[in-house]
């Protein structure tokens, strides 16, 4: 130990000679060096006395894993293992159940099932926690872990435990895997309004929503009466993919930036001219499951006024994470910056809220369903300035426009009320625009 210890008290008797500014950098040094030369000390204690022998990858991985640990729940290391499974997530397909998890206190957690997997047509929900696959525990593991265990061959089937909030017991949920193709956009038309529906931002997002544009003028013949832009438990993805497509409805302006630890370490991304859609009018949808990528298009046509949002409020991740590879097969994921949408806010921790708060009345449990957010992580970066949920109510009466129950809407054959509630919206926008165009006047 002393043999470590020496350059620093080398370093401390020469402190008179050099300005203070670069002392109190050396005095940090110093104590750098100290736990530096206590973590060695444990390092070798476990090594000899441990009951058991450990060998030395296993003792340094559990001391990388801790470190990052120590820092948000968004920073990790990637074995070879994590490196595949994050490189399969991106390009769009992989076998499994179609899950969105994160770890918090050792367990596994539902940030949001993937829509159209066995996850959601089983019912899976945010905020579940899985204890055991096939009757093992898998509590005190690693994320990783988890992971390469519930994904598997298509075709075989996997057993869930399951407890959740509000329930008595835990329950068992049986699962068949499947080819988990992420197809990052699906369209339809609804009453003349084109209803992209964007599952995640992977490489193909920004031309496919290009290439659903194309399909939905194409299948009426003309153009629609506007579009809908659903985000709705959109976990997020790429970067670049939420940029772009952001960039294909605006004209001009910024469209995010993201700050880093030091005051000048800021970038910026702007649109260049060209509005894919016309300038047609564009509800995007969110909820508690919308983060990450999915916020950065929020609210980027949120603070251009060039789409109204609904919903509920977002997931609220606002950290940037960078993939540094430590070689061929491994990498650091760190979380190296926050970003703000143009008006200068941080969506970390309150995520965006909807310019019309609207329900998921169709859900009957929304009320007392459990809503998950970032804010529920531990060690989730704080925001000072987070924005909360707003209520739905004035002067202590509900909101008419909100009363109704999902029976009743069941029998008007209404299945996803906040999709209906923005059909209806863009209708009347629709409607507005057309009413206010110039007429086209002719002589005889």
């Amino acid at each position: 130990m002393a043999k470590n210890f020496l350059p620093a008290l080398g370093l401390v008797s020469a402190l008179a000679l050099i300005p203070a500014a670069t002392a109190a950098i050396a005095a940090v040094d110093v104590d750098t060096y100290r736990e530096l030369d206590q973590f060695m000390d444990v390092f070798e204690r476990v090594r000899s006395e441990y009951v058991e022998q450990v060998d030395d990858k296993t003792l340094i991985r559990g001391a990388i894993d801790g470190m990052l640990a120590s820092l948000d729940p968004h920073s990790s290391y990637l074995d070879e293992k994590g490196f595949k499974s994050l490189m399969m997530t991106t390009d769009g397909e992989y076998g499994g159940l179609g899950l969105t998890v994160t770890l918090e206190d050792g367990a596994v957690k539902v940030i949001a099932p993937t829509e159209d997997t066995p996850a959601e047509r089983a019912g899976i929900k945010a905020g579940d926690y899985i204890t055991h696959l096939d009757g093992k525990l898998i509590y005190g593991g690693t994320l990783d872990e988890a992971v390469e265990e519930m994904r598997g061959k298509p075709g075989t089937s996997t057993v869930l435990t399951i407890v959740r909030p509000g329930r008595d017991k835990p329950f068992d949920v049986k699962l068949t895997r499947a080819i988990i193709e992420l197809p990052a956009v699906k369209w339809e038309v609804k009453d003349r309004v084109g209803v992209i529906n964007v599952n995640t931002f992977n490489k193909t997002t920004t031309d496919s929503v290009l290439a659903a544009i194309t399909g939905i003028e194409k299948s009426l013949g003309s153009q629609p009466l506007g579009y809908i832009l659903d985000l709705r438990s959109n976990p997020g993805g790429l970067l670049d993919q939420a940029i772009s497509l952001s960039d294909a409805f605006l004209e001009h302006g910024e469209i995010v930036s993201q700050r880093g630890r030091t005051k000048g370490d800021i970038e910026r991304y702007y649109a260049r001219p060209g509005d894919a859609a016309n300038g047609l009018p564009v509800v995007v949808l969110v909820d508690a499951g919308s983060a990450s990528a999915a916020e950065i298009v929020a609210g980027a046509l949120q603070d251009h006024h060039r789409a109204i949002v609904m919903g509920e409020r977002s997931f609220g991740k606002g950290s940037v994470q960078t993939l540094l590879p430590l070689g061929s097969e491994t990498a650091l994921r760190l979380t190296t910056a926050l970003y703000y949408t143009p008006s200068g806010r941080s969506v970390q921790e309150g995520g965006i809220k909807p310019d019309i708060v609207v329900p998921q009345l169709s859900d009957p449990d929304y009320k007392d369903r459990p809503i998950f957010r970032e804010s529920d992580l531990r060690r989730h970066l704080i925001n000072e300035l987070k924005v909360e949920d707003e209520v739905i109510q004035e002067d202590g009466k509900p909101d008419p426009r909100f009363t109704a129950t999902a029976e009743e809407l069941e029998k008007k054959g209404i299945e996803d009320y906040q999709l209906h509630y923005a059909l209806q919206s863009i209708a009347r926008l629709g409607e507005t625009r057309m009413a206010a165009a110039p007429k086209k006047t002719g002589t005889r």
